[in-house]
C-alpha cells in the first residue's frame, strides 16, 4: 500500500511545476491568515510590548555582543562588526521611537479626532491630516534627544572593534601617546556633532511652531 501510493505521488504529482505548489502554499497561508485574522492585532501589540520590553531593559553593550558573539553560535552565520553595529543600533533606537510616536499619539486630545470623526473623515485621514501633524510636533524634541543618545552609543560599540571615532583615537594614542590632545580633539568632534543635531531640531521647532 506505501508503495502504491508512492508511485502514484511520483507519477502524478512530480510532474506539477514549481509554480503551482507555491500557489498552493501560498492560498494555504492565506486562508490560515484569514482565519485568525481578528488576532493579528492582538498579537502583533504582544510582540512589540516584548521588543520594547527585552530593548528597554538590557545595555546596549549588551545587546551588541549578543549579535556579534552569540547570534552567529546559533544561526551559524558571521556577521561583520559594522553591520552588528548598525542592527544594534536600530534595534535599539527603534524601541525607544516606538514609546516617543506613542506617547506623542497620546497627547493629543481625543477632541481632534472626534471633530474629524464628527466630518466623516476616515481614519487614514484623521492620522494623517488631523492627529498626525500635531503629534509629530510634539515628538520632535524627544526624537532629537533620541537621536544625540544614539550618536553617543555608538562610542560603545569600541567592544567588539568597530573603528568608529573612539576607537580611531584610541589606536591614535596607541601610537603618539598624547592622551590629552587625542581626547580631548574626540570630545570637540562629538561636541559638533551633537550641537548640529541641536541646532537643526531648535530651527524645526521653529518652522513647525511646537505647541
Amino acid at each position: 500500500m506505501i508503495r502504491l501510493a508512492s508511485w502514484v505521488g511520483t507519477t502524478f504529482l512530480g510532474g506539477v511545476p514549481d509554480w503551482v505548489w507555491l500557489l498552493m502554499q501560498t492560498v494555504i497561508v492565506l486562508a490560515v491568515l484569514w482565519r485568525f485574522a481578528k488576532y493579528i492585532p492582538v498579537a502583533l501589540s504582544f510582540l512589540a510590548q516584548v521588543y520594547i520590553l527585552l530593548i528597554r531593559g538590557t545595555p546596549i553593550v549588551v545587546q551588541v555582543m549578543f549579535i556579534y558573539f552569540a547570534l552567529p553560535l546559533i544561526s551559524g552565520w558571521r556577521i561583520d562588526a559594522l553591520l552588528a553595529a548598525i542592527f544594534t543600533l536600530v534595534i535599539n533606537s527603534g524601541a525607544y521611537i516606538a514609546e516617543i510616536v506613542r506617547g506623542a499619539l497620546l497627547s493629543v486630545p481625543k477632541g481632534l479626532k472626534e471633530a474629524g470623526q464628527a466630518m466623516g473623515l476616515p481614519f487614514y485621514k484623521i492620522l494623517a491630516y488631523i492627529v498626525g501633524p500635531v503629534a509629530l510636533r510634539r515628538m520632535i524634541p524627544a526624537m532629537g534627544n533620541q537621536c544625540i543618545i544614539s550618536l553617543k552609543d555608538s562610542s560603545l560599540f569600541i567592544v567588539i572593534g568597530v573603528a568608529e571615532l573612539t576607537r580611531q583615537g584610541q589606536e591614535i594614542i596607541a601610537s603618539n601617546f598624547r592622551s590629552v590632545e587625542i581626547w580631548g580633539a574626540v570630545a570637540v568632534i562629538y561636541l559638533i556633532l551633537t550641537g548640529f543635531i541641536a541646532l537643526t531640531l531648535k530651527f524645526v521647532e521653529h518652522r513647525t511652531q511646537i505647541v
